[in-house]
């Protein structure tokens, strides 16, 4: 399979890695592995009628759950499929219990819920899923060079959308807070330490808005809206991972001439 290429960390490296994305992702998407996935998956998912049809195919449930970067739940079968067969209209549906609202996306997009039109036979249905596994999957396969721009990858792509939802500053914080990827940027381009997760959560609200305000002029979550912010955001996370993954035991003139080399 086509790895993808980063030739050098911290901003530079993801600097490489914005002006050559559309290449890498069309090579990668070109790979053999990707190919057999995805054809199996076009060739069989409108066939796909309940949530059991679609565990019972684990080629099928590969590229669900790796379009919403949900892979590692690849052997939760019958979590997977409680999940699709409660759906996601009731407020009290398994999938809208999690802040995580990656899960609730996967249950929408299939449709098998109660009240609910099952969308695996629509003409296009199986090429939006598509996409959105190769997607994912270089960012899986980015993330195994330097997690780091996993991260940034997600969170330039995702966290626009997360912030522009209906709904209270609170509830897009939570949100943010509630999906991995994106708490552990916020944590690290915030200066904060993985520890806050352990207070109680309004307080974890009050601290990320602080440090937001401090760092960002502004404790509101909408304002990465704002693809500038947003920029702004990612930059910051990834020289404080870079500063991170130099060690703590670095002088602060080997971390910044390191910093200048890259």
């Amino acid at each position: 399979m086509f790895q993808p290429v980063i030739p050098t960390g911290g901003v530079a490296g993801w600097r490489f890695l914005q002006r050559t994305y559309d290449t890498q992702l069309e090579t990668f998407g070109q790979s053999a592995q990707i190919q057999r996935e995805t054809d199996h998956f076009r060739d069989k998912i409108a066939q796909i009628t309940s949530a059991e049809d679609l565990v019972a195919d684990r080629q099928l449930l590969t590229v669900a759950l790796g379009a919403f970067g949900l892979s590692d739940d690849i052997d939760n079968k019958f979590f997977i499929k409680k999940m699709l067969e409660e759906g996601s209209i009731a407020d009290d549906a398994l999938a809208n219990r999690f802040t995580d609202t990656r899960y609730s996306e996967l249950v929408a997009a299939f449709g098998f819920g109660p009240s609910e039109v099952t969308r695996t036979g629509i003409s296009l249905f199986s090429d939006e899923i598509i996409e959105k596994y190769q997607v994912n999957q270089f960012e899986a396969a980015t993330g195994v060079q330097d997690e780091s721009m996993r991260i940034a990858l997600y969170a330039q792509r995702e966290l626009v959308e997360v912030v522009s939802e209906e709904g209270s500053e609170a509830q897009k914080w939570f949100t943010i807070m509630g999906q991995p990827p994106l708490r552990s940027l916020f944590e690290t381009a915030l200066g904060l330490p993985s520890a806050v997760a352990q207070v109680d959560i309004d307080k974890q609200l009050e601290i990320f808005q602080d440090r937001a305000q401090s760092i960002f002029g502004s404790s509101s979550a909408a304002q990465f809206t704002d693809p500038e912010k947003v920029e702004n955001l990612v930059t910051q996370y990834l020289a404080r991972a870079q500063i991170n993954s130099i060690g703590t035991g670095a002088s602060s003139a080997a971390i910044a001439l390191t910093l200048l080399q890259s």
